[in-house]
């Protein structure tokens, strides 16, 4: 097998999930396409990204809409990897991003852990070397 072609996190809603996404964390949005079930399918990935993407998918039944912003337990549970943390976390800082902890350096590398416009949690993660 290649790769992770998709992971899908649930949401409240499309347009406030692609609004973060794109404006604040600095997405490309690659797909928004209607379905005849009146949902959509929503794909974003890293600007650049050519694997993993995510599929933005609304909560649809009460279970689900009990899980969006924990889907993990309150982990961190989805990695964004940069080439260069300090410019991507300025960026996202300026741009509204929560930051949940002050950047620190590791033996892998630069993290600072982030949430979405949900809670779900992420590091933000320069791998070392």
């Amino acid at each position: 097998m290649a790769h992770l072609g998709l992971v899908a996190l649930v949401v409240r809603d499309y347009d406030e999930a692609i609004s973060f996404y794109v404006d604040r964390v600095g997405f490309d949005l690659m797909e928004d396409t209607p379905r005849p079930d009146g949902s959509r399918w929503v794909v974003v990935r890293p600007a650049g990204a050519r694997e993993t993407a995510l599929l933005l998918a609304r909560a649809s039944t009460p279970e689900q809409h009990e899980r969006v912003g924990d889907q993990t337990g309150g982990r961190v549970g989805l990695f964004l990897n940069t080439d260069d943390f300090a410019r991507d976390h300025a960026r996202m800082s300026a741009a509204g991003v929560r930051f949940v902890e002050e950047p620190r350096h590791e033996a892998y590398g630069s993290v600072a852990v982030f949430e979405d416009l949900y809670g779900n949690r992420w590091d933000l993660i320069q791998p070392r070397g």
